[in-house]
């Protein structure tokens, strides 16, 4: 067998581990968002912040937990537009950014589902409900730009506290609840629940949320210490 597609090979068997972990990660974190939401509606007698807090109490959590699992095998990006920042800065290659997201897409679906079936719910549903405006819309990309600005910031590790506490405050400063993430949007969109978002609100989420990505790029390399000519 010639050495380079023995070399191909070697490459696809080291990726299947992780767009595993990428399509499970991404799974268990819409499964938690999803039924986090839907459990807290049922117990918090319409009581929409009690619901919320809720929400936000399991999301940090499972987060956390999910990136400290996941993270060593693939970076626990489990969100399209991360692993778009990370081909950009060159540390992701093109042809496994395509896999990445396909996995991070399929997991969110999956996810969905799962949530659905654990609470007994039809496992097939459309969110009805709407969100969108321009507050939102520019909430989604402040949120996305602090998002990627802590990712790319953060000491690796701290990475997954941090991550994680940023996207539990984000959820209660940000109009939108801070989805922040492409995957999750296509996810919740699957679910007629407390986390669910209408389909026709989508598409604005996610150009938001790769302006807000875009933007917590270029702010990281602001911040960057450039060198400086010396004197000879």
């Amino acid at each position: 067998m010639p050495r380079s597609h023995r070399a191909e090979l070697n490459a696809m068997t080291d990726l299947r581990p992780r767009l595993l972990a990428e399509a499970l990660g991404t799974a268990l974190l819409l499964a938690v968002v999803i039924g986090s939401g839907i459990m807290a509606e049922r117990l918090a007698g319409g009581n929409a912040a009690v619901a919320l807090l809720a929400n936000t109490a399991a999301t940090v959590g499972g987060l956390y937990v999910l990136i400290e699992v996941f993270g060593p095998l693939s970076g626990g990006h489990f969100n399209p537009v991360v692993s778009a920042v990370m081909a950009v800065r060159g540390e992701l290659p093109g042809a496994v950014l395509v896999g990445y997201i396909g996995a991070q897409l399929a997991g969110a679906v999956l996810g969905a589902w799962l949530a659905h079936a654990m609470f007994d719910l039809p496992i097939m549903q459309w969110s009805t409900k709407a969100r969108g405006g321009a507050g939102q819309w520019i909430a989604e990309a402040v949120a996305t730009a602090g998002l990627l600005l802590v990712i790319l910031r953060a000491p690796s590790a701290r990475a997954a506290p941090m991550v994680a506490s940023y996207i539990g405050a984000a959820y209660w400063f940000t109009a939108s609840t801070s989805f922040a993430n492409p995957a999750a949007a296509v996810g919740r969109m699957l679910s007629n629940s407390f986390a669910g978002i209408a389909p026709s609100s989508v598409p604005a989420f996610v150009i938001s949320q790769c302006v807000g990505a875009a933007l917590g790029l270029m702010l990281h390399r602001l911040l960057e210490p450039r060198p400086t000519r010396r004197n000879r």
